[in-house]
């Protein structure tokens, strides 16, 4: 039987898979039942559902991301429950189609059971992505129903 991974290690394994934009291998990191909630996500869901939803969420992010992502500063924190650590990182970030490079900061609270992300709370800098990429216009049009 193959050893279940640790919640550290279940989010130093998703951070490394972000950098190498291996996201088609990121939904296996979730249980069947998971439930992410992106805090500050601007537009679109704030809260998804299932490891299905997430692999299509993160097949939708591959498509059309335009960034490369490393992430630097990494403090994992363990808590009183041995299933839920807090991340605290930043994204160096290269706009691939610009070359501009800016920082991201970001915060995951992470609930981990049986070597799977079972609920995440993602606290990610979404508009430092939005405003560095050029963006902010159409997400000023979406916030605005446009």
């Amino acid at each position: 039987m193959p050893e279940t991974l640790t919640p550290r290690e279940v989010f130093t394994k998703l951070l490394d898979n972000i950098a190498a934009g291996r996201y088609a291998e990121l939904a296996g990191l979730y249980a069947a039942d998971a439930v992410v909630e992106t805090v500050f996500e601007p537009v679109g869901p704030r809260r998804t559902e299932g490891r299905a939803a997430l692999e299509e969420r993160f097949a939708q992010v591959a498509a059309v991301s335009p960034v490369e992502l490393t992430p630097a500063n990494v403090v994992i924190r363990e808590t009183d429950d041995p299933e839920v650590i807090v991340a605290e990182w930043d994204y160096q970030v290269r706009h691939r189609p610009t070359g501009k490079t800016f920082q991201s900061a970001n915060i995951q609270v992470l609930k981990v059971r049986d070597g799977l992300i079972v609920h995440s709370r993602d606290f990610h800098d979404h508009l430092a992505l939005i405003a560095a990429t050029g963006a902010l216009p159409q997400l000023v049009a979406a916030l605005d129903g446009k």
